[in-house]
């Protein structure tokens, strides 16, 4: 709970929105349709406006804020390191990155003991593939259609959901697949188990036409997010360890989103014992306090470069101020025992209400997800699971989301919505209170969906 509440204050708001208007330039929107909201501040698991209204941040933001907002130790960190130094090129070596380096290194699984740092997850994907492609020496880019991996050249054609469409050019070298998805299933599986076998067998028959002698790497996200929450099947990530292996195959873990206890591990890849070949990360690695991302990288592949320069780098690679709230939010997580809470509020509080959810809610199709990483796909019907609003809907057909999203809105929950999904994210550090009080006014605000099943 916020050590204050939020004095309103609606001239500021109108002149914070007046300026975003005449000179902001918004991602992902048509700039004359939008009606963005002038935040005030947050604290915690909460933000709130310049109204008044206080919001319980059930998106993370962009899935990104694990620890929180205004965590006081990062925040320390960040105005102690700028009273130190506020930057330095990345070809020095400096104490805060080399320490953020290390403890990275320290929790990413098997032997991904080198860190090279970016801005953001976008740059990092992109500078994933382009190792594997000089590691291996092939062209090709292999990843699933229910995936985001960035927005930049490369990622943005990795991605397989229709934010790729207006920047498809089919030139980058990018061969989409169906990964698993047991509810929506491509191989008419009977169970999870079936789901992963067909799976794979769908992606080795991919390879095999398209040539695995041409193919660099394969890209999944470990978790896939913002496409669904996916939670792949038993077997499935160690099945394509070792269609990798079999091919010369770079296998690429995309944790972007999935990482730093999300999941309740400090990787997803932890629950299923995988280590790929290369590890992108950012969003929960300092929970986005400052811009920062990176690659995990294997020995194998680091040794690629030993002696060859690796043809890539970034002005602000390793940024001091970004390291050091890396550094503070790691050493906060093991501390507070944030990815411990994480997992213990996914299983014994998140998982179990939202099942009962599903129980009552003819809106609600299938619960999904682990640590504060869940999504409801809700249904027109459970019986055909026909979504509740079509694939990329907008406009009209997309209306019954969006009062979905306003239900919850005015119950002081700000929820993460994508197509026929809500998706539960709160940060990793939510309590059991917060937990509770945001499911409650989800149950109320799905009644706004149910409105329109049959």
């Amino acid at each position: 709970m916020p050590s204050a509440f939020p004095v309103p204050d609606p001239a500021t708001g109108a002149a914070v929105k007046a300026a975003d208007r005449a000179h902001v330039f918004h991602s992902w929107s048509a700039q004359g349709l939008i009606d963005p909201l002038p935040i005030a501040g947050g604290e915690g698991s909460y933000f709130w406006d310049y109204d008044g209204n206080r919001y319980l941040d059930f998106s993370s933001q962009l899935v990104n804020t694990n620890i929180g907002h205004q965590h006081p130790k990062v925040v320390a960190a960040i105005q102690e390191q700028a009273a130190k130094m506020c930057t330095i090129a990345p070809g020095f070596a400096v104490d805060v990155r080399s320490e953020a380096a290390r403890l990275i290194a320290e929790r990413t699984p098997g032997d991904l003991d080198k860190i090279f740092f970016t801005n953001g997850g976008a740059e990092a994907v992109e500078n994933a593939v382009r190792m594997a492609r000089l590691h291996t020496g092939r062209p090709k880019l292999l990843s699933a259609y229910r995936s985001y991996h960035g927005a930049t050249g490369t990622a943005i054609n990795l991605t397989g959901d229709p934010r790729r469409w207006p920047s498809d050019t089919a030139s980058a070298g990018v061969v989409h697949f169906w990964g698993p998805f047991a509810y929506r299933s491509h191989f008419h599986a009977e169970n999870e188990a079936q789901e992963g076998e067909r799976a794979l067998a769908h992606l080795e028959e991919t390879i095999a036409f398209e040539g695995p002698q041409a193919i660099a790497a394969i890209i999944l996200e470990t978790v896939v997010g913002t496409a669904g929450v996916l939670v792949p099947p038993p077997g499935y990530l160690k099945g394509v360890r070792e269609i990798c292996d079999r091919y010369g195959i770079v296998f690429i873990l995309d944790e972007v989103m999935s990482g730093f206890g999300r999941t309740g591990k400090w990787f997803a890849a932890d629950h299923w014992d995988v280590t790929p070949d290369l590890l992108t990360f950012a969003k929960g690695v300092n929970s986005g306090y400052v811009p920062l991302g990176g690659v995990a990288i294997s020995a194998e592949i680091a040794a690629t470069f030993d002696q060859r320069p690796f043809p890539g780098g970034l002005t602000y690679s390793g940024h001091p101020l970004a390291c050091a709230s890396a550094v503070a939010t790691i050493n906060a997580m093991d501390e507070e025992g944030i990815v411990e809470n994480a997992a213990r509020i996914g299983e014994q509080v998140i998982g179990p209400a939202l099942r009962e959810l599903a129980e009552r809610h003819p809106s609600v199709g299938e619960v999904r997800g682990m640590g504060v990483f869940w999504a409801l796909d809700l249904v027109k019907d459970k019986r055909t699971r026909e979504p509740l609003v079509p694939y990329n809907a907008s406009g009209a057909a997309g209306a019954p989301m969006g009062e979905f999203a306003a239900a919850c809105k005015k119950r002081g929950l700000w929820p993460f919505v994508n197509m026929n999904r809500t998706h539960v994210v709160p940060p990793c550090t939510v309590t059991d209170v917060e937990a509770k009080e945001g499911l409650a006014a989800l149950d109320e605000a799905l009644s706004a969906a149910d409105a329109h099943t049959v």
